[in-house]
Order: C-alpha cells, then sequence, then structure tokens
C-alpha cells in the first residue's frame, strides 16, 4: 500500500520489519514506518570507545534472550539490526519521544542505539528478558537500558556501501533527494546497520541511512 502527498511522492507501508529496512543503493525509497518498541541506550561516547561497544554489548544479550523466550513458545522473531540515531550537542532530538528527548543537550557527541523489539513479545515477556540478563550476564551497562515505542512516521532511504567513514556522499544524495522532492528533513541522522563489521570487508560493508521527512 502506498501513500500520496502533495509532492506527488509515494510513500510506501511496508509489509513487515524486514521489508521495512530494505532499500537500494542506487535510488531513494520512501516508507512511512509504523509504531515500534524498541530497547535502548543512551550515550555521549563518541561511536566506536569502548563505553560505546558497552552499550551494543548490553543491547544483544536482551535481545538474544526475548528472542529464544519466544521461540520456546513456537514464535519465530529473529533478532533485528541494530540502529543508531545521531545528534550533537545544541541539538534536539525532535523525533524521538522519552529519555532525553525532551530537552536540549550541549557538548558532544549524542547517541541512541537501539534493537527492535518482535511484535509478538509481550510486556512480561520483556520485563523477563531484562530480569534474566541483569541476573546471569550483568553486561555493563544493564541500568541504562530502557524500552520505549516509537512511531518514526515518513522517512525517505538509502543503502550506503562501503567504510562508515565514506557515509557522507551517500547522505548528500539523501539529502538532495528530499529537497528535490520538495520535502523538509527533520530529525537526526538515523543509521540501520545491515552488515556485521566483524565479518565485512569495509569496502563491503552495507548501512541504511534514513531520513525523516515532514508531513
Amino acid at each position: 500500500m502506498t501513500t500520496m502527498t502533495s509532492s506527488s511522492i509515494e510513500f510506501e507501508t511496508p509489509t513487515g520489519y524486514k521489508d521495512e529496512i530494505t532499500a537500494r543503493s542506487d535510488g531513494i525509497r520512501w516508507l512511512r514506518i509504523p509504531s515500534r518498541r524498541y530497547l535502548a541506550i543512551d550515550g555521549t561516547e563518541a561511536p566506536g570507545t569502548p563505553d560505546f561497544k558497552d552499550a551494543i554489548g548490553t543491547l544483544y544479550p536482551v535481545a538474544y534472550t526475548l528472542h529464544f523466550a519466544l521461540r520456546g513458545r513456537g514464535v519465530d522473531a529473529p533478532v533485528g539490526a541494530l540502529q543508531g540515531l545521531y545528534w550533537l550537542g545544541g541539538e534536539t532530538l525532535a523525533s524521538v519521544e522519552g529519555g532525553q528527548a525532551a530537552s536540549e543537550v550541549s557538548g558532544g557527541w549524542r547517541w541512541r542505539l537501539m534493537l527492535p523489539i518482535p511484535e509478538a513479545a509481550t510486556s512480561a515477556e520483556i520485563e523477563a528478558a531484562i530480569r534474566d540478563v541483569r541476573a546471569k550476564k550483568q553486561p555493563p551497562r544493564m541500568d541504562e537500558l530502557w524500552v520505549f515505542t516509537w512511531e518514526e512516521g515518513l522517512v525517505a532511504q538509502i543503502i550506503h556501501i562501503g567504510a562508515y567513514g565514506d557515509e557522507p556522499r551517500t547522505i548528500a544524495r539523501l539529502q538532495e533527494s528530499v529537497a528535490e522532492a520538495g520535502r523538509t528533513a527533520r530529525g537526526v541522522h538515523h543509521e540501520i546497520y545491515i552488515s556485521d563489521p566483524n565479518r565485512a570487508r569495509p569496502d563491503r560493508m552495507k548501512t541504511l541511512l534514513r531520513m525523516d521527512v515532514a508531513d
């Protein structure tokens, strides 16, 4: 299903989570992202630092614990792709509700790392997974993990192939396409990591770059 806008851009409604994180490297995909729940950790360290990696190392154990709990009752719900929202001090996280979104921040990096929660998971199952990981594995940033619901809405997205440091050229293409379509960008920089950096060559890494656009 597609939604027409005044600028004649067709915003697709994804058929599911896997479709939602699909795009091309040679063109822009326009989507309407539905409401989703996420496991999240907010931070201020530079991406790639040990503390940043500790956040990733805290999110995944909870996601996998929840995955196995769902599988135990016959639900096939693979762990989704890691996502990151990034902004700099002085900018407002206008597109995300909750957490630090209510106030402006100052200083350097601000980010939110997230893993999507399967739709089939109940609140009780999510809470049980968090309790289990806290008790048995005690990852370093467990006390900072939280759950929130976000309806991202209208977005434009493209796949970047290559090293993270080469993203600016792809981001520029995305920005130009949004402007040419007569749309206005909003929110913060959003990345979805399709490739595993521990397995893929830097020049073959796939990262989905997403930009929220005003309704």
